[in-house]
């Protein structure tokens, strides 16, 4: 656990890689947890020694809410867009491409095969935080930025007097960028990662390995991160004027491994953020056919 100021940094498995991520505690009278994704018994040690009166997930991820359900006295929130994703399977079905992708069925599989304990994480959250508007902690004070991209509703929480923001999933892995949702957008991503770069922040702590940042080390790897978009919008390209189809260019693996496309949830995703490129490219897909606009 590492602390900067008021804010305690918890980790999560394996440097905090996916399905884990980092929660911050905000050391105050208020007892205030963002994101559940690190160490359970750390959270659940954190819990027993300061308490966790109030749960503040960015987003409705699995990787970020992993480890509301430990926290059985807390009040949870979410930010206003995605509580109306959380309230169906359906909703979550569509936010993440599924129903797009496979219909009915696909939503069926995904309710069979939804892990309990984060259908139970998200049934829990009750409330929700405003975007934009200052929240005082005890005297920490903290802005939810609305900085979509990676969903339509995610947040970056932003702590103006500390210099200190939490990027969660702008993360800066060799993976990239991920807007594969349905609920994703490439270029509201980058319009956020630009917004992320303005701020007077010295500090910018990821969700998922690195961790900690200075301003200089995260403007530095932000251009490396962004660069990776024009790198797939080059590979889609070359196999496109190859005269590839839609359904040949899903089970090359661009994104993914190809041996993880045999999971529902990475095939759609390849086949949702193939589609955002090819969009972006000024394409459309017609059936398996690709048309240029």
């Amino acid at each position: 656990m590492r602390q900067i100021g008021p804010i305690l940094i918890i980790e999560g498995a394996n440097n905090s890689k996916v399905p884990f991520s980092r929660s911050l505690y905000i050391n105050s009278k208020d007892k205030v947890l963002i994101d559940t994704g690190a160490d359970p018994a750390e959270l659940c040690a954190l819990d027993d020694q300061y308490g966790v009166e109030l749960v503040i997930n960015t987003h409705y991820h699995p990787d970020h809410t992993l480890h509301n359900h430990l926290l059985r006295n807390a009040e949870k929130w979410i930010n206003p867009l995605e509580f109306e994703t959380i309230q169906s399977i359906e909703g979550i079905a569509k936010g993440n491409g599924v129903y797009q992708e496979w219909g009915p069925e696909g939503v069926e599989a995904l309710r069979k095969h939804l892990p309990k304990e984060w259908a139970q994480n998200l049934g829990e959250i009750s409330g929700t935080y405003q975007y934009e508007e200052e929240y005082n902690f005890s005297g920490v004070k903290v802005n939810f930025l609305h900085t979509p991209g990676h969903t339509k509703g995610y947040t970056s929480p932003y702590f103006p007097e500390l210099g200190i923001v939490y990027v969660g999933d702008f993360d800066m892995t060799s993976f990239g960028p991920w807007y594969f949702g349905t609920d994703g957008n490439i270029d509201e991503f980058i319009s956020s990662s630009a917004r992320l770069l303005e701020l007077d922040a010295k500090t910018y702590i990821t969700g998922h390995q690195k961790g900690v940042f200075t301003k200089h080390e995260f403007t530095e790897a932000m251009a490396k991160f962004i660069g990776i978009i024009n790198q797939r919008d080059q590979i889609i390209e070359k196999y496109v004027q190859e005269g590839m189809n839609f359904e040949e260019l899903t089970n090359i693996g661009i994104f993914y491994p190809k041996k993880m496309l045999q999971v529902l949830i990475f095939r759609t995703w390849e086949r949702s953020g193939i589609r955002k490129h090819l969009q972006r490219l000024g394409y459309r897909v017609q059936g398996s056919e690709i048309q240029f606009l």
